[in-house]
């Protein structure tokens, strides 16, 4: 059986490791005519911390600036993106065509990109990790290790080649 790529959740965390996995989507989805879902997750706080905060400035102005930063993060989502697809016009010229949707929901990374996908009916999770090595990947990149190990979706998971990295 061939799988069919039709859907893609493309999760990022804004970082340059992210935007180059974000090439690796866009030329999947344009390849196989596939929607893409683009995904930030904003880790949510502790609800220790969340009180102690909404307890100097209050709760009204706690979720105002709440709301600023989801519509910072999707305008910045978007601005990223917009010159992406400028920069493979060339390359790919159907680029603006194929985000469905923005997503930035609150929550714990690794839980909400597999929900994610799955509410989107999304048929491969594709994202950047930060690392290089056996000893930095212990370190870092445990979002898309836990992606890796929970999901029931083929992970293509994309490191950012050292000569880009450096």
């Amino acid at each position: 059986m061939v799988p069919q790529l039709k859907k893609i959740l493309y999760a990022t965390d804004l970082s340059e490791n992210a935007r180059y996995a974000f090439g690796y989507a866009a030329s999947l989805a344009h390849r196989y005519d596939a929607a893409i879902t683009i995904l930030h997750v904003v880790e949510k706080i502790s609800p220790a911390t969340r009180l102690q905060i909404a307890s100097y400035m209050g709760e009204e102005q706690l979720q105002r600036m709440e709301q600023e930063k989801e519509k910072f993060l999707l305008d910045s989502i978007t601005e990223r993106l917009n010159g992406f697809c400028r920069e493979m016009d060339a390359k790919m010229d159907t680029c603006k065509f194929i985000v469905e949707k923005i997503v930035v929901v609150q929550g714990i990374p690794h839980e909400v990109i597999i929900q994610q996908a799955e509410v989107a009916q999304c048929d491969l999770i594709v994202m950047g990790t930060h690392g290089h090595n056996a000893f930095t990947d212990a370190l870092i990149g445990g979002t898309a290790r836990r992606v890796v190990r929970r999901s029931p979706l083929p992970v293509m998971v994309i490191r950012l080649p050292e000569s880009e990295s450096d």
